[in-house]
């Protein structure tokens, strides 16, 4: 039974040829949505290298539920064929193969285009689908590098320092998604599907937002700050009594941050008074303030600087950050049940529909779980499937 997440994509057909995480997301972003998500995996006999993630695993279970699985032999002629009658019937095809591999394939957008001109067609790669660096294989770390995250992250004079999150690939993941949307809704007016593309680089990229602008607009090159604010300031983490805290007062609201910390006759001083004095002088104006924070505890800061109006939350383990009040309030660990692990939780949406909202509604599925009831939707017959098996095509 293909139960749907959500009734919003619920009319879209989605295949899913990714692996890795890039890929995974943005198919999981449709899937979290509604959409008949449906996972093309090697069978086991194909010998093909598994998944980043083993099956069972936390990650495996968090990038693939709501999907369906179909095992397909993509290097046997008969195997592509089943793809293509599938692509037929599909609105999205998500993949994540180099260049010259999908050509060989015969699963390049081009030929699908020809069996379905209505295909939205999405690639995702480590740095295009062309020019110097096509064929190069890429990963998060490598674009974290070269996209200009690793040398504005950390701290100053510790060398570079990658991202605890893999940045690049959840962003080409979810810029993929929104393409994918984009393409859907514009194939309503032409009637046409087109071609998707984009890169875990240019993700990269694109995440850097202002701190790019800084470079293309000023010339500057933006170095590492630790834990402050590249240009607020202050803004950053403060040692407590019992820890340290985030605090973030806006630009205009220095005064009325020094009236809270006890310091306001200091508001006007004319080491700080401003914010380009307080950029120059940002070693002072930091343990000044942190001369004071260290005297109470984390709690005591947090409530005295929200009841004025500035930004401040402690710094939590992710232990903690579930315990929070609010965090399970709002519902983001959302219980579902696998056959094969019992009662799990995982991240839900972040994003809400007041009539059409997301769910999890079924766990990872077990390798090509779905195989005969998705064949049998392509109209393939008993014998049809039985011979499939027999030739270890599915």
């Amino acid at each position: 039974m293909n139960v749907r997440a959500s009734s919003a994509l619920s009319r879209f057909t989605v295949i899913d040829l990714t692996r890795a995480r890039a890929g995974p997301t943005c198919a999981r972003q449709l899937a979290d949505w509604g959409a008949d998500v449906i996972r093309v995996e090697a069978p086991p006999s194909a010998g093909e290298p598994a998944d980043f993630a083993s099956r069972h695993d936390p990650d495996f279970q968090n990038l693939h539920r709501n999907k369906r699985s179909l095992t397909l032999d993509l290097k046997a002629p008969d195997g592509v064929a089943v793809l293509r009658r599938l692509a037929c019937k599909a609105d999205v095809l998500i993949e994540n193969y180099r260049p010259d591999v999908k050509r060989r394939l015969g699963i390049d957008y081009e030929t699908l285009k020809a069996d379905n001109p209505h295909l939205v067609y999405v690639s995702i790669s480590g740095f295009g689908q062309d020019g110097p660096y096509a064929d190069r294989p890429g990963l998060d770390q490598i674009a974290q590098g070269m996209g200009g995250m690793m040398s504005i992250t950390g701290e100053a004079g510790r060398g570079p320092m990658r991202a605890g999150i893999a940045v690049s690939d959840m962003a080409s993941g979810l810029l993929a998604a929104n393409g994918t949307l984009t393409a859907l809704l514009e194939r309503e007016v032409s009637g046409e599907g087109q071609w998707v593309t984009t890169s875990l680089l240019e993700s990269q990229i694109f995440m850097l937002d202002f701190q790019a602008a800084r470079w293309l607009i000023r010339g500057e090159v933006p170095g590492q700050a630790g834990n402050d604010h590249p240009t607020a300031v202050p803004m950053g983490c403060f040692r407590t009594a019992d820890g340290h805290v985030n605090m973030a007062p806006m630009p205009g609201a220095w005064a009325k941050f020094c009236k809270a910390l006890g310091i306001g006759h200091l508001a006007a001083h004319p080491d700080f008074a401003t914010m380009a004095n307080r950029r120059a002088n940002r070693a002072l104006v930091n343990s000044t303030i942190e001369a004071v924070t260290v005297t109470r505890d984390s709690a005591y800061w947090i409530d005295i600087m929200n009841a004025a109006g500035i930004p401040c939350g402690p710094i939590y383990a992710i232990d903690q950050t579930f315990a929070d009040p609010q965090v399970a309030h709002l519902g983001i660990a959302q219980a579902v049940a696998s056959p094969a692990l019992g009662e799990i939780r995982l991240v839900g949406q972040p994003v809400h529909l007041s009539r059409t909202d997301s769910r999890i509604a079924a766990a990872a599925p077990e390798c090509g779980e779905h195989t005969d009831e998705i064949l049998a939707w392509l109209e393939y017959s008993a014998a049809d499937i039985a011979a499939l098996r027999g030739a270890n095509i599915v």
